[in-house]
């Protein structure tokens, strides 16, 4: 099984509120980039810092690592607009990191991104390939597109209480900003990613749509922002076979998930990896509804056999031990 990780920043996860995604502003433009550290060597090499909420709550890079330990994956991390650099090998697409939607253009070159994603996807090998994201703000890009579609997908949050009003006000800003309205995307996808999504999405439905028209199984590795481009892609016209594989966590918290997914025709599979069962902080604040999915979480839970997912909370507690964060989720020499 090969999983493949676009990773990328978009000037949106600045925005005050939104994000969870490391514990500091200053320090989340390097989130990606540590990710895919995390997940390739299990620890970060070049980055500064381990991404971890304020509250102590470890990136799902932790756990899409753990899963790895466990049960084995190829992995390949493509840079869909990576603003630091990262030790890990990646597929270079020539991608730029995304600007505030706010902005008259998030990604300007949008079409490109996906033409040259498609072309990788379609040389995939594989018969089966996951796909995940990293990507600060995620959430957020993913209502901006889906609005902008016509769609009225809800949309998740790292946040437990999910700022869904602070996000709903950036996308109406970013619809201003591009002169548009709910629907005016519908049949032009790529241009509600270039008005108000971020350089990760193009990047996830490029590579999709090129490994779907090459006959391989896809799976979307994630919640809101897989329902985005899902979303992106049937308005695209394409309706071949499509699968998301989320976590509990975001299921639980967003009631029409199940709707959505039927409604994109793509089929849904939802993994609870038993952390309740469990009382080291890193996965109690994932019980508590914290950080929820990313970087391929819940692709990768969907991989792990019957009957082996205690081996995978076990090795939860090992990487989390590795990266420094003890049982209390205080991370040794956090700034």
């Amino acid at each position: 099984m090969r999983v493949i990780l676009p990773a990328g920043t978009t000037e949106t996860a600045l925005i005050d509120g939104i994000s969870a995604a490391g514990a500091a502003p200053d320090l989340m433009e390097h989130t990606p980039s540590a990710d895919v550290e995390i997940l390739e060597y299990g620890r970060p090499t070049a980055a500064p810092v381990t991404p971890v909420s304020p509250t102590g709550c470890p990136t799902p890079a932790a756990i899409t690592r753990a899963v790895r330990e466990v049960v084995g994956f190829d992995l390949v991390v493509v840079d869909a607009g990576l603003a630091q650099p990262t030790n890990a090998a990646t597929v270079d697409l020539g991608i730029e990191p995304g600007n505030d939607i706010r902005e008259a253009e998030a990604v300007p070159d949008a079409a490109a991104i996906y033409d040259r994603a498609h072309g990788f996807g379609a040389s995939l090998p594989d018969e089966e390939v996951v796909i995940g994201e990293t990507v600060p703000g995620g959430t957020t890009t993913a209502l901006g597109v889906v609005t902008a579609l016509g769609e009225s997908a809800g949309v998740s949050s790292s946040l437990p209480d999910n700022p869904i009003e602070r996000k709903q006000q950036v996308v109406d800003e970013a619809l201003a900003a591009s002169d548009l309205e709910k629907g005016d995307c519908a049949d032009e996808p790529l241009s509600a990613i270039q008005a108000a999504g971020d350089p990760v999405q193009p990047t996830v439905a490029g590579i999709a749509a090129g490994a779907l028209e090459s006959g391989a199984e896809v799976t979307l590795a994630g919640g809101t922002q897989m329902v985005a481009v899902a979303a992106v892609l049937r308005h695209a016209g394409i309706d071949a076979p499509l699968s998301i594989a989320t976590t509990s966590f975001v299921a639980d918290g967003q009631d029409d998930l199940e709707e959505t997914c039927e409604h994109l025709n793509c089929a849904l599979t939802v993994t609870d990896p038993g952390f309740d069962r469990r009382d080291h902080c890193a996965m109690e604040r994932y019980c508590a509804g914290e950080a929820k999915e990313g970087v391929a979480m819940g692709g990768a839970l969907s991989l792990v056999p019957d009957g082996r997912m205690d081996e995978v909370r076990d090795r939860v507690e090992t990487v989390c031990a590795r990266l420094g964060i003890d049982d209390d989720g205080v991370i040794d020499g956090a700034p």
